[in-house]
């Protein structure tokens, strides 16, 4: 297949256009510098009028690009994240949409979200046919989602895979966590009852390759392991992996304290967050047990 990826330059898409090119795909880049553009290759801004005939030729589109969450978030770091998911998603999502009329072909648009859509649960298991939560993450995600919308409207089978946490050593919350626990200064963070749905990035780039080719998958879909874990179960299993005690929790308020309200958001908060729609499609994790997902990615 030939296919179109924006954020090929963070954790995820990298992993993904490693991935599709060995498979045999030909993949090009949505890039924001144009001098840096090849033979496949689209610029584009954000938020600006992206020429349909420019995604014409694709047989799908990948959305990934977003400002990060990870900053510690305050009025204006809000602002920008928003704006920069709900406006390049509009922006991919019109293009595709008049590229399906102009080209009368099948065109699949993945247009990642996150398992904030879903706010904090505590142990409610959660699939794809639950009603959104409340909070900033679970707002985003939902007008993250909305703003896809044209290409639907249009023909366009739109996935919308909703992300957990990535396991990877090269990125994201474990590759953070990892120099504290190999000091064995690691612990829970809070209570430790909250729920983490997790996905090992191998598994991601298998399961957004399995959502391009099965033409069955529509909609919001959930990129989670089957078998979410509670935070004191994931910080134990990653000591025990990496042979180090955990002792040390990180008590609630002083990850308030560090990262102000993305800490409730993100850490503190409970989702326990079930694959339904990738399982029922007969999708096949390679890694759906965390300690075999923690060896696996630490080797890497």
């Amino acid at each position: 297949m030939k296919i179109l990826l924006s954020g090929s330059s963070g954790l995820v898409g990298g992993a993904l256009l490693r991935g599709l090119e060995s498979s045999g795909h030909q993949v090009g880049r949505l890039l924001r510098s144009a001098s840096a553009v090849g033979a496949l290759d689209v610029p584009w801004q954000p938020g600006e009028a992206l020429d349909p005939e420019r995604v014409s030729g694709f047989d799908a589109v990948i959305h990934l690009a977003g400002r990060s969450l990870a900053d510690r978030w305050n009025e204006q770091t809000k602002r920008e994240i928003r704006q920069s998911r709900l406006l390049g998603t509009a922006t991919i999502s019109r293009a595709a949409a008049a590229a399906f009329r102009a080209a009368a072909r099948p065109v699949v648009l993945v247009s990642a979200s996150a398992i904030g859509y879903y706010g904090s649960r505590g142990s409610e298991l959660l699939t794809e046919s639950n009603s959104g939560g409340t909070g900033f993450l679970a707002t985003l995600c939902r007008d993250w989602e909305a703003a896809a919308g044209p290409a639907a409207e249009a023909g366009v089978r739109v996935v919308l895979p909703r992300l957990g946490v990535v396991l990877s050593s090269r990125g994201g919350a474990l590759a953070r966590m990892l120099p504290i626990f190999r000091l064995g200064l690691g612990g829970r963070l809070g209570s430790g009852r909250q729920y983490w749905s997790w996905i090992a990035l191998p598994d991601v780039v298998a399961a957004v390759e399995f959502a391009i080719t099965h033409p069955a998958l529509a909609g919001a879909v959930n990129l989670v392991s089957p078998n979410p874990v509670s935070n004191a179960e994931f910080t134990a299993t990653l000591a025990r992996v990496l042979r180090r005690p955990a002792i040390f929790p990180a008590p609630a308020f002083a990850l308030r304290l560090a990262l102000g309200e993305m800490a409730d958001e993100a850490l503190l908060s409970s989702q326990r967050v079930q694959p339904e729609k990738l399982l029922n499609a007969g999708f096949h994790f390679t890694y759906p047990r965390l300690e075999g997902a923690l060896t696996a990615v630490l080797r890497d």
